[in-house]
């Protein structure tokens, strides 16, 4: 008789029947991606471990242990600067321009430290990050020694997860070969591969809002916030009002944020990229845009502890964003 492959005691649990099935508890669901991720499983068990906990929808306890497994894969250099903000970025836009990339390059203008970091191309249509960055004049990171030195000299880097941890890279590559996405979609988000005092995130769907806080605060996460963003970006809808999600000082917080604009947002029809060069120097003017920036960047501003309500830090987003240096985007060669 064959020896059963360790890693089937995992499946079984996820997989066992309606009566006998249950979820992972936060160390097996550790133990379990880290083997996932040392590639110790066979793919048929990797399929059906993914596809198993998308179905159900993982607990906060998976999905805090499943990006436990992947914090353990990852270490910043030696030197590495501290991190105030960790920004996520997985999902690109379709109806409107990145406006959160504005949002967070103002923040590193004014001295905030924002590591992003993200997947592309998993989804046909979008525009993505670094599409974005290359629009301003900016590059990303293809090592986290180089993303240390952009933090260090700029405030700011961006890595996608094919240069961040190869081997999540392949498995969020697999949504190509199952026709659905996987868990590390959610879980990805998670990672804070700097160790920042503070992560900011985004869902799609408002149920998964709740699973990003508790996770984060069984990770021993001190600050996060996470909210509905726009395409599911980070990115405030201005139009709509909306509940963030947070953490402070470790404690589960709610709070509700008016819309800031009125009316219908009509879809940009065409995603000019130049908009934003534009933007932030100031030959181009668009109010909805701005509420999306300065809103976006407020969630960041209350998230890290530095406005003591919501309307202290939209105000401190709208001076930030009209005292930027117009002259020059943060690490602009």
């Amino acid at each position: 008789m064959s020896q059963e492959h360790p890693f089937a005691h995992y499946v079984r649990i996820l997989g066992k029947g309606p009566r006998l099935a249950r979820p992972l508890t936060f160390e097996e669901a550790r133990d379990g991606f880290a083997m996932v991720l040392r590639g110790e499983v066979e793919p048929v068990q990797l399929g059906a471990f993914l596809c198993l906990l998308r179905v159900k929808t993982e607990t906060p306890e998976e999905a805090a242990g499943l990006a436990a497994a992947i914090r353990a894969t990852i270490t910043p250099p030696a030197g590495a600067p501290p991190v105030d903000l960790d920004w996520s970025s997985y999902a690109g836009k379709t109806r409107q321009l990145p406006y959160y990339l504005l949002a967070a390059l103002t923040l590193a203008g004014h001295g905030i430290r924002v590591f992003m970091h993200g997947s592309e191309g998993h989804t046909a249509g979008r525009v993505w990050t670094s599409e974005a960055l290359a629009a301003l004049g900016l590059a990303q990171s293809t090592s986290m020694a180089d993303a240390a030195a952009r933090l260090e000299r700029s405030n700011f880097a961006y890595m996608t997860l094919e240069h961040l941890s190869p081997p999540l890279h392949a498995i969020m590559e697999l949504r190509h070969k199952l026709g659905l996405r996987s868990p590390v979609h959610t879980v990805a988000r998670l990672a804070n591969p700097f160790g920042a005092a503070c992560a900011l995130s985004s869902v799609s769907h408002p149920a998964y809002a709740p699973v990003h806080q508790e996770a984060s605060r069984l990770l021993g996460e001190k600050r996060m916030a996470v909210f509905k963003g726009e395409g599911g970006e980070v990115e405030r809808r201005p139009e709509k009002s909306c509940e963030v999600l947070s953490l402070a000082d470790g404690q589960p917080l709610a709070e509700d944020w008016p819309a800031l604009t009125g009316g219908v947002r009509p879809h940009e029809e065409h995603l000019d990229l130049g908009r934003l060069k534009a933007l932030w120097s100031g030959a181009e003017t668009d109010g909805t845009a701005t509420a999306a920036i300065a809103g976006t960047m407020a969630i960041a501003l209350r998230a890290m502890g530095r406005a003591g309500s919501v309307d202290e830090a939209e105000g401190m987003a709208q001076v930030l964003w009209r005292e930027r240096d117009k002259s020059t985007v943060p690490g602009q060669a």
